[in-house]
């Protein structure tokens, strides 16, 4: 009897097989523990790397920031490598104003007449105020330093010079890649970078390309590199292209046009800049990626020709288990879908002239197809929307990916499925219709993939998809007893789109849980040979439902806060020039800060910071003024030359500040330089009202030079920032509870100071 079940269900047994194999092979094994000789890298000096570096906060301005640097510094030097540090104002593009330190040292090759270098980019800041720099980017950091060291213990010199830059303020605008790029001499000898980043604590990690040409020739080369677990594919790389994110590799492609690869994994979100980013936390199989990456390209473009890097043509890519990284040239996309389409027509032929279908049927598989899609778009579309309204406090998760999200996603894939089986069984296909509902499902794909591959060049793969959907409609027509020829064919799209349902998601946050239900859609369509040899579909459809029901139970049980699962809180003390405040960003208070506030949502009358996800304070209330030391403003100059005001005037402050925001309204502002460092013109013109935010290091005061029309007058908002609110003697505010942390990307636990001023 059991042999009976699982041979009639053994299609089924295989595409889960598929995916359990297509999501649990992406990353080498890792044990810290293993023993490892002198010359061969050991994943565990680079966990202590990390251990070491991310015991405290350490952005700049904070104190820890000098202890990780001078740490880096005696960790280079114990190599033998003379250490370089590179200091000065930058503000990069985004008009944050800091004074970077990078950490440079360099490894001479044994070719004489190398005229580029190979660099190792990662990043020893972490972000203000709060996180603790594990992850972004101490993994990055220690995953260079435990390579580095096992070059030189092999004794194996590559031909090309080997760079290493560890930059500072990454995490306030790429000033320290900004500063290297710009003004360091070795930038103009780069000829590949190598960048390590992280934007969670977890999962594998992706490679992503910068390139302001094709990716043809860089390709290549990682394909020849050997890499034992690569995860890559050309949407993500399309994707990424479109996105705002940036990484301290951008500034080197868009200052100096040098080419690169970023290194980072997305996984366990959650912890991203906040103080759950520790060493603990860190997933160690994530790191050994990292490794993977790092000591198969060092080896590889340590000793490879860098001049030749630059291509006018792109690749489609992707990596399959197994079968490894798949890769061919963008001129072939278009040749493939008419091979497809051809090979999709002559099927349907086949097929057609059987004589067994109907007008009526062929409607019937086109409505079902519709009305799945339809149904699954609009579910996956408003289900984080949905939730947000029974558990409001999630809003207060500016990731926007939860602690319990993966039992969210997989909610979505077991509605999704359970919506696709009930509507098939509510049409009563019988098995004579699989071929019409196969084709036209095929035709569907067909579809998809040829808008994909004009609008999208990088997803332009999922052509294989309808590749072998087609070839299982042809091969059933003259071996329609061999069942297994379908189950086969289905498994190269589980192995596909698989991944993509979960990095989706996890990368882009919940909101992007309607990628997963129009996923599952597309890919039951590809495995639907399969699904009609698994018998009624609505008991099937039935068991799917009661597993939505168990993973949503299971993410209502953990949707509650606690020490591993900490809500995130904020509390900010606003002094203005007519009264305080207490303020935060919380849309669900936390008995910690609940008593600053009462029940009224008083944001729309609060004044507005610079934040990103544009969060905004959510509840203000009044607050005792404190006697805080007050900043100055000193005015040097005044002048008028020309019809242009020039207005230069120093921000000095009395106690120590980690920032400095200047808001500006009225006159058009067309020139500013800030602690001698100019701002962008670009920015400038598209600035809205923040005219820029100085980082502020070493107690250094902000000299501030602008420029504008004589006629008209200039209004400034100067916002003086603490971190220090926690542990001001003019405050008593209690320790945070073990169950909360403090939310990451918005001004907190900070103390205040605004004050206007018209000129």
């Amino acid at each position: 009897m059991l042999f009976k079940l699982l041979k009639e269900n053994l299609g089924v047994l295989l595409i889960f097989l598929a995916a359990f194999i297509s999501l649990n092979t992406l990353t080498p094994s890792a044990d810290l523990n293993e023993e490892v000789a002198a010359d061969t890298y050991s994943l565990k000096r680079a966990f202590t790397h990390v251990e070491q570096m991310s015991q405290s906060t350490h952005g700049l301005g904070f104190d820890a920031h000098s202890d990780v640097r001078e740490y880096l510094i005696k960790e280079l030097e114990k190599l033998g490598l003379e250490v370089l540090l590179q200091k000065g104002y930058t503000s990069g593009d985004w008009a944050n104003v800091s004074e970077p330190i990078n950490v440079i040292t360099r490894i001479k090759g044994s070719s004489e007449v190398s005229v580029h270098a190979l660099l190792l980019l990662s990043h020893y800041d972490s972000s203000p105020h709060s996180s603790f720099g594990a992850s972004d980017a101490a993994s990055g950091v220690a995953t260079i330093l435990e390579g580095v060291r096992t070059l030189l213990t092999s004794n194996e010199a590559p031909k090309n010079d080997i760079i290493i830059v560890f930059t500072d303020a990454e995490e306030l605008g790429l000033n320290g890649a900004d500063l290297f790029v710009n003004k360091h001499p070795w930038a103009e000898e780069v000829g590949l970078v190598l960048n390590f980043e992280a934007r969670g604590s977890g999962g594998p990690s992706y490679m992503l390309i910068e390139t302001n040409q094709g990716n043809s020739k860089l390709i290549k080369h990682f394909a020849k590199a050997g890499i034992s677990h690569p995860v890559a594919n050309s949407l993500a790389y399309s994707i990424y292209k479109l996105l705002p994110n940036d990484t301290d590799l951008t500034v080197f492609r868009e200052d100096k046009d040098i080419d690169g690869f970023n290194f980072a994994f997305i996984d366990d979100h959650f912890d991203y800049h906040t103080a759950l980013d520790r060493a603990d936390r860190l997933d160690v199989e994530s790191l050994a990626h990292q490794k993977s990456y790092l000591m198969s390209l060092l080896q590889y473009f340590g000793n490879a020709d860098l001049s030749d890097l630059k291509s006018n043509q792109d690749r489609v890519y992707f990596n399959l288990p197994v079968i490894g990284f798949v890769h061919y040239d963008n001129a072939m996309i278009w040749p493939l879908f008419l091979i497809v389409l051809g090979l999709f027509c002559w099927a349907v032929f086949k097929k057609f002239t059987t004589g067994k279908w109907s007008k009526a049927i062929l409607g019937k598989a086109s409505l079902y197809v519709i009305l799945s899609i339809l149904i699954n778009g609009i579910i996956g579309y408003f289900f984080y929307d949905v939730l947000q309204i029974f558990y409001p406090s999630y809003q207060d998760i500016l990731h926007g990916f939860t602690y319990n999200g993966k039992l969210y996603i997989a909610a979505v894939v077991a509605l999704s499925l359970g919506i696709q089986l009930l509507i098939l069984g509510r049409f009563k296909f019988e098995f004579k219709n699989l071929d019409v509902l196969l084709s036209v499902m095929t035709l569907f794909w067909v579809f998809i993939a040829g808008l994909l591959q004009y609008y999208l060049a990088g997803a332009s793969f999922f052509i294989w998809i309808p590749f072998f959907m087609s070839l299982t409609l042809l091969l059933t027509h003259y071996y329609q007893e061999r069942k297994w020829i379908a189950q086969l064919l289905s498994i190269p799209a589980v192995l596909i789109l698989t991944p993509m349902i979960e990095m989706f998601p996890v990368g882009l946050g919940l909101s992007m849980l309607v990628s997963v239900s129009l996923l599952v859609s597309l890919l039951f369509f590809a495995c639907i040979t399969v699904v009609f040899q698994m018998g009624s579909h609505k008991k099937w459809s039935l068991l799917a439902f009661v597993l939505f029901g168990l993973l949503v139970g299971n993410a209502h049980l953990n949707s509650s806060y606690n020490e591993v699962r900490p809500k995130p809180t904020s509390l900010v003390y606003l002094k203005n020039d007519n009264e305080a405040y207490w303020a935060t960003y919380d849309h669900v208070l936390h008995p910690w800060n609940a008593s600053y506030f009462n029940a009224e949502n008083t944001s729309e009358a609060t004044p507005q910071f610079a934040s990103k996800y544009d969060s905004r304070f959510q509840r203000v209330n009044s607050a005792p003024e404190k006697a805080i030391a007050d900043f100055e403003l000193h005015i040097s100059k005044n002048s008028i030359i020309e019809d242009v005001r020039q207005l230069e005037f120093e921000i000095k402050n009395h106690r120590k500040v980690h920032r400095v925001e200047v808001f500006a309204e009225g006159a058009l502002v067309n020139y500013v330089e800030v602690n001698e460092s100019p701002l962008s013109p670009l920015f400038l013109a598209y600035r809205g009202k923040r005219l820029f935010t100085h980082y502020v290091s070493d107690g250094a005061s902000t000299k501030i030079l602008l420029q504008f029309d004589k006629d008209e007058s200039l209004n400034l908002t100067i916002n003086e920032i603490s971190n220090d609110l926690l542990t001001h003697p003019e405050f008593n505010i209690s320790d945070r509870p073990a169950e909360t942390i403090p939310t990451p990307f918005v001004i907190n636990d900070a103390i205040i100071q605004q004050k206007s001023f018209q000129f």
